[in-house]
């Protein structure tokens, strides 16, 4: 990036095809593109021509994923419906049938899913290991393994990987990388830049920021990036205009909320350590002064009831996703991770006293005096 965060966001290459100077790319809610005759037409499916059909590609989903990889440092992105659908085309971009992955046991759910269920059935193998210690992870990697598969924080105990000491391992035996973005987001953390492969993001969440958009976007190597597209289109995963249009809109105030967030998570961590009916708090604290993300992670005592602390948070909503400007809490137990064995959970710490918190925009202060308030009541 040739510009500082904060001015790279806003001013990107704007994907404006009219004469009209509109300051802000409209919104091409089309099926398809018109042609003059067939010359242009076949010239199209020669090289000479952007659009055809909005499956293949539209102006606003362009734009979305190629602001995004600027954001990451990376050379291309692409977008697409869910930040799920944006893991597997990744994924696929690298590992076929016969081959095999190694991915980080402490995932989001969703990603466990897809691997160790839907690609299993498709002849594509998982190993779960965890990422602690890469030792542990070198010994996982077989003849077949193709892809190690990480999140930069992880979802929902916040731990912060070491990726660069994945990146390193991947290289010592030609490996492929794909990191999961979406907790750190760009503003604080470019895995691209690290020599990660592919970066993913649930855009869904911190791209987009307002809770209402589902998108994803992939970003990373242009051949992968590339072939992940092809995958997008074949498959039909792609997104619409107008999600792509929102989310580009939520995109730019993309600094200025996890400033804000990623601050009010530090204070509202901090308050809920010396709490003494929270048993833990998940937050990496060493990270940053200003703060590292705008999740919070917390484990209460059992002697706190937690039906009624979820009853008692008041204006926090209960809600099975994150990151929008409002602050919500979920119980990972019985959502993000449900499909996760129990004793997988278990294993990793996820008990049905685990509360993860996605901190929003209000006022720290009267964040920090829901939370014990909720608490006071429910012991």
């Amino acid at each position: 990036m040739g510009k500082r965060f904060e001015t790279e966001i806003l001013h990107g290459n704007k994907k404006n095809n009219s004469k009209i100077a509109s300051k802000v790319t409209p919104i091409y809610q089309t099926s398809a593109f018109a042609f003059k005759d067939l010359d242009e037409l076949e010239g199209f499916y020669h090289g000479n021509g952007q659009y055809l059909y909005s499956r293949v590609g539209n102006p606003n989903t362009d734009e979305l994923g190629e602001a995004v990889a600027r954001l990451e440092g990376a050379p291309a992105g692409v977008a697409s419906s869910s930040g799920l659908s944006a893991i597997l085309a990744g994924v696929l971009a690298v590992v076929k049938n016969g081959e095999h992955i190694i991915a980080a046991d402490d995932l989001y759910g969703g990603s466990f899913h897809l691997l160790k269920e839907e690609l299993n059935q498709f002849g594509i193998e998982t190993t779960f290991v965890s990422f602690k210690n890469l030792n542990d992870v070198e010994k996982g990697i077989k003849e077949n393994t193709k892809l190690l598969y990480t999140e930069s924080i992880t979802n929902p105990l916040l731990r912060v990987e070491d990726i660069k000491g994945v990146v390193e391992l991947a290289h010592k035996h030609q490996l492929n990388t794909l990191v999961d973005n979406t907790f750190a987001t760009p503003y604080h953390c470019q895995p691209y830049t690290v020599g990660v492969d592919l970066v993913v993001h649930s855009a869904t969440k911190y791209i987009g920021g307002h809770s209402d958009v589902t998108i994803g976007v992939l970003t990373g190597r242009e051949d992968l990036v590339a072939s992940a597209r092809s995958k997008i289109v074949n498959l039909g995963t792609n997104v619409s205009p107008f999600e792509a249009w929102l989310t580009c809109r939520g995109l730019k105030t993309l600094a200025l909320r996890m400033k804000a967030q990623s601050s009010n998570a530090k204070k509202l961590a901090e308050a809920l350590s010396h709490n003494p009916f929270v048993e833990k708090v998940y937050y990496p604290f060493e990270q940053e002064e200003d703060g590292f993300g705008a999740m919070v992670t917390i484990e209460l005592s059992k002697t706190v009831d937690i039906n009624h602390f979820f009853r008692s948070l008041g204006w926090v909503k209960i809600a099975p996703t994150l990151a929008g400007v409002e602050t919500t809490v979920s119980h990972p137990l019985t959502t993000s991770h449900r499909s996760l064995p129990p004793e997988a959970c278990e294993a990793l710490g996820i008990t049905n006293e685990v509360v993860r918190i996605s901190v929003g925009i209000e006022h720290a202060e009267d964040i920090i005096s829901q939370f014990e308030q909720a608490i006071e009541k429910s012991h």
